[in-house]
């Protein structure tokens, strides 16, 4: 199959009548996925704007969201995740940006795109729960299906996005099929499984580790609309699941949910994931008897890891061997490799600002297929013909690799990421702040916290309850970037370029004096004093996280 496509996986399916999805009370055979895979080809095919040729998906996790995936690839068409966290104009550049002149979603969503303005006719906004829907198509011309290229570009998937320059993954049809193939020995998945899918399907993760391994070898997936800590031990009986993939906060919000004596009573076997922390992952495995798998990877499929026997605990592994590759820790500015990593008798890393650098594969990156309308970026991921994750990490004596966050201005937010410009955008517009700075802080558990840096007008106070409920007024706000920490300092730090220098707001961080901090999911601020700081200090300490506060 090493050549092959995604679309060549997927018939091999099409008169399987074993189940392929389930979702609410809905059971799809394998046959029928397939023939509905083909219904909403020959749609997209029939509705599609040659001049913006992508297909914009906005639902949830559901048979439709399936259907319209493998049915791009057997249109030899290509699908943009729509993220539907963005709001506003983000979400309007996010869609300009990809040419998507087909959108799919629901009536639920379709609020979110109604007023941005996209110039695209009505009939190329598909609403799958419309009463026109299934007529349209049921009446779609069914033409002959086009012969597929293995170099066909199948998917376009988010990793962050940026005023102006949204940055979106290049997948083939080819690299989906050589990923559902190898994620079945890579990760362990197995032809009897069940698959439980509650991760959002515009992730990579949702695709690269669940549905197109579930393709590759027949097994049936389990889809949740969204992600709920509540049911998920639920789910996982009721459909039998024994495998399910996650990202890092996930398995928080599943611990934080009460005990049961009961809670080992399920068929689960195997998670895959990234970026929880040690503590969850032993806590998971100990309550509900299951085993999980961590690496470090990305969407852009050029750096990954895995876990030999023997790994460290807190390690993401060490790099997954790849003919040529050379995958090291450098200084981003000299280029130089960086000293492997010392600890003190308590595991604390005692040389961080020598051994932290930037994860690079010094063999290139042949996997690599860009960032789809953005030149610039693709360029940057291959400076000197090194590949430049854009990762932080520290290596240890023996090689493993220890992930330390992300470099230049994004942040990872309960695993998405996203750029501070148009966060600090937002906050300008508030009429006492005269300037914005937006920095990540390490979380506690998994990945960044929001902070900013607020320079106020002369004379006005940072008023808690009324940035509040500023911030809940802004209806471009995505739901991941209200600040979880607001700091108010008497004048920004600039650099010679008059730029603001945010070196010393990162190192100073929750640490510095006049901080307010959001403890809840409500957008309700409180002063941020020695107490507080006592305790969040402490779950660094609980979670093996100190190592990342300066």
């Amino acid at each position: 199959m090493l050549g092959g496509t995604f679309a060549d996986l997927l018939l091999r399916r099409a008169d399987d009548d074993a189940t392929a999805l389930w979702c609410d009370e809905e059971t799809w055979s394998w046959r029928r996925l397939v023939a509905e895979s083909r219904a909403r080809a020959h749609l997209m095919l029939e509705r599609q704007d040659p001049a913006l040729p992508h297909v914009g998906v906005l639902l949830e996790n559901t048979p439709e969201y399936v259907a319209w995936i493998y049915g791009a690839a057997l249109a030899r068409m290509t699908v943009v995740g729509v993220n539907p966290t963005r709001r506003g104009a983000a979400l309007r550049d996010d869609i300009r940006h990809t040419d998507c002149g087909l959108i799919v979603t629901d009536r639920e969503r379709r609020s979110l795109v109604d007023d941005l303005a996209l110039g695209i006719a009505p009939e190329r906004i598909v609403v799958v729960d419309d009463a026109s829907y299934a007529g349209a198509l049921a009446s779609a011309r069914r033409s002959d299906l086009p012969e597929q290229e293995p170099s066909d570009r199948l998917l376009l998937l988010f990793t962050s996005g940026s005023t102006g320059a949204p940055k979106a993954v290049v997948c083939t049809t080819g690299r989906l099929a050589a990923i559902a193939i190898g994620a079945t020995e890579s990760i362990g998945i197995r032809p009897d499984d069940v698959l439980y899918q509650s991760m959002p399907m515009f992730h990579g993760n949702a695709i690269m580790a669940n549905l197109a391994p579930a393709v590759a070898l027949g097994c049936p997936v389990a889809l949740r609309r969204r992600f709920s800590a509540s049911s998920f031990l639920g789910d996982v009986r009721r459909f039998g699941a024994t495998y399910f993939n996650y990202v890092g906060r996930s398995l928080a919000y599943v611990l934080a949910t009460a005990e049961r004596d009961d809670d080992r009573d399920n068929a689960l076997r195997l998670g895959f994931g990234t970026e929880a922390s040690h503590r969850d992952r032993a806590e998971f495995e100990r309550r509900f008897g299951c085993s999980l798998t961590e690496s470090y990877g990305s969407s852009e499929g050029v750096i990954s890891t895995y876990r030999p026997p023997g790994t460290p605990a807190q390690s993401v592994g060490v790099p997954r061997p790849r003919p040529g590759s050379d995958v090291v820790v450098v200084d981003p500015e000299s280029g130089t490799e960086c000293p492997p990593a010392e600890f003190d008798e308590h595991g604390k890393l005692t040389n961080a600002s020598a051994a932290i650098g930037e994860i690079v594969d010094r063999g290139g990156a042949p996997g690599f297929e860009g960032y789809y309308r953005n030149d610039e970026a693709t360029t940057d991921r291959l400076r000197g013909g090194w590949y430049w994750s854009g990762d932080l990490a520290y290596r240890d004596r023996d090689g493993y690799l220890y992930f330390a966050g992300r470099s230049n201005d994004w942040l990872r937010v309960d695993s998405e990421n996203f750029a501070t410009g148009p966060v600090e955008a937002i906050l300008s517009r508030h009429p006492d702040v005269v300037m914005a700075a937006v920095y990540a802080t390490p979380d506690p558990r998994t990945g960044d916290e929001v902070m900013c840096a607020l320079e106020l007008r002369p004379g006005a106070v940072f008023d808690a309850a009324g940035f509040g409920t500023f911030l809940a007024s802004q209806a471009d706000l995505g739901t991941k970037w209200a600040p979880r920490f607001v700091r108010v300092v008497s004048a920004m730090p600039l650099t010679a370029t008059n730029k603001v220098d945010k070196a010393p707001l990162r190192a100073e961080g929750w640490r510095a004096d006049d901080v307010w901090w959001r403890p809840g999911t409500e957008l309700k601020y409180e002063p941020f004093g020695i107490a507080e700081r006592t305790g969040y200090r402490e779950e660094f300490a609980r979670y093996d996280r100190t190592p990342l506060l300066p």
